[in-house]
């Protein structure tokens, strides 16, 4: 793979820009068209870990994006001065253009998550497992697959690329394959562990992106990641190590000794002794913000680092796993401890659990009273009206009734997945006849 092609900044769809528009780069533009977007502004009510939580110090989908944003663009700009001092950019690009790639990329990467977060991804799953194809009406093997295996990155794709009236978002190419964390289809998600990053709705567009930036094809729809999508993940990864053992503290689920012990091996030597020499005079709040900072500081770095060690293999498409994997003994193992508190702790607390149960019943009740314009019969009058009343209530995700059976089921799933926490509590409430404030 070559650089030259990798930072291609025309945009998908065709669409050319202004030149010099107000002094942005296209990546800079592709980062505020993310921003402005309405299913961005959606995930200020989206689960990132703790469903409806009434501490408003807890992360959303939202915040969390913003903070994975900022990583990236760390992340990006540093690995773009290495790679200027390598004379490897071309001429046009700067080491901050890849830092605001990255930082497009990390902003929108769960742009497609639905409500509820993975409560709401399996919700999605079972209810299409559950679902007698004969109800479905003529749905193909393909979009079955697709739709049984619901997958957010996958729905974050066609939002880039097919929603928003259709066009999708815009996105320049280099920042759209950075996107990408899974580049195969639902067909190969059972050799990915369940995981992949496009459906057979987006097959044309995806194999479009990639073969224009020249990014290593492994098989037919089998692609190399785009280098920089491993910046992508681990931006995620160190934001949401680091974050939900936080939040866990807000929740009461962790103690202040269980957080500060989890953060501390991830500090430098010496930001590790100034921060023993000076915590006595803190409080909880500064030290979680300077271990976490200094924490931060010292994985951006190391994932650098363990990106250019494997430099040759990324550019030639051979590399596996993660650049996080790939960081020193103490980086990997403090790593692996956050993600182990919280799947222990945090992932697993009641209240957490009852919330999902709801969510997840909430999800299928949704989908359920929307079945019938997938196709098939309505059933008797009253199921007509509301499913009338639903369609009118989908605005742009509103089925068309000359289109088939697939387009129809990933229209209504659309629409499902675009909503809220909020708003699919509220819809499963009124359906189910429960209209009080």
């Amino acid at each position: 793979m070559e650089w030259r092609r990798l930072l291609d900044d025309t945009r998908f769809g065709g669409v050319a820009s202004l030149d010099g528009t107000r002094g942005r780069s296209e990546f800079q533009k592709d980062h505020d068209r993310i921003i402005f977007s309405e299913a961005f502004r959606k995930l200020g009510r989206k689960t990132q870990v703790h469903p409806l939580p009434k501490n408003d110090r807890v992360h959303n989908r939202l915040t969390h994006s913003l903070e994975v944003s900022c990583v990236g663009r760390s992340l990006g700009e540093m690995c773009g001065r290495r790679l200027a001092a390598m004379g490897e950019l071309p001429a046009h690009i700067a080491p901050s253009d890849i830092g605001a790639i990255v930082q497009a990329a990390c902003l929108a990467h769960d742009i497609g998550n639905p409500p509820f977060g993975h409560a709401g991804e399996y919700a999605v799953r079972d209810w299409y497992r559950r679902t007698e194809r004969a109800r479905l009406s003529g749905i193909s093997d393909a979009a079955y697959r697709d739709l049984s295996l619901f997958e957010g990155n996958a729905q974050g794709l066609r939002m880039l690329t097919t929603l928003v009236e259709t066009v999708g978002i815009r996105l320049t190419h280099a920042t759209l394959a950075t996107f990408v964390k899974y580049p195969w289809s639902s067909a190969e998600a059972a050799q990915h562990r369940g995981k992949y990053s496009y459906y057979e709705s987006e097959r044309e567009a995806f194999t479009r992106v990639f073969d224009t930036l020249g990014v290593t094809r492994h098989a037919p729809g089998v692609y190399a990641r785009h280098p920089l999508a491993y910046f992508v993940e681990a931006a995620d990864d160190i934001c949401y190590a680091l974050i939900d053992i936080e939040d866990g503290y807000e929740m009461g689920v962790l103690s202040e000794a269980e957080v500060t012990d989890t953060l501390r091996p991830l500090l430098s030597t010496p930001d590790r002794n100034e921060y023993e020499r000076d915590e006595a005079g803190f409080n909880t709040a500064q030290r979680f913000r300077r271990l976490r900072g200094r924490a931060v500081d010292n994985l951006i770095a190391a994932c650098v680092d363990a990106f250019f060690a494997d430099y040759d293999a990324i550019l030639a498409g051979r590399f596996s796993g993660s650049i996080v994997d790939r960081a020193p003994a103490p980086i990997r193992d403090g790593i692996a401890h956050a993600k182990f508190l919280a799947k222990d702790k945090i992932f697993l607390h009641s209240r957490k659990m009852e919330l999902e149960i709801g969510a997840y019943a909430a999800v299928g009740t949704l989908l359920e009273a929307c079945a019938a314009l997938i196709g098939g019969d309505s059933g008797d009058d009253g199921l007509r009206y509301r499913t009338s009343r639903l369609e009118t209530m989908m605005g742009e995700f509103r089925p068309d009734r000359t289109a088939g059976a697939d387009e129809n089921a990933r229209s209504v799933t659309d629409f499902v997945a675009s909503l809220t926490d909020n708003q699919v509590t509220r819809l499963a409430q009124v359906i189910r006849g429960n209209t009080a404030e």
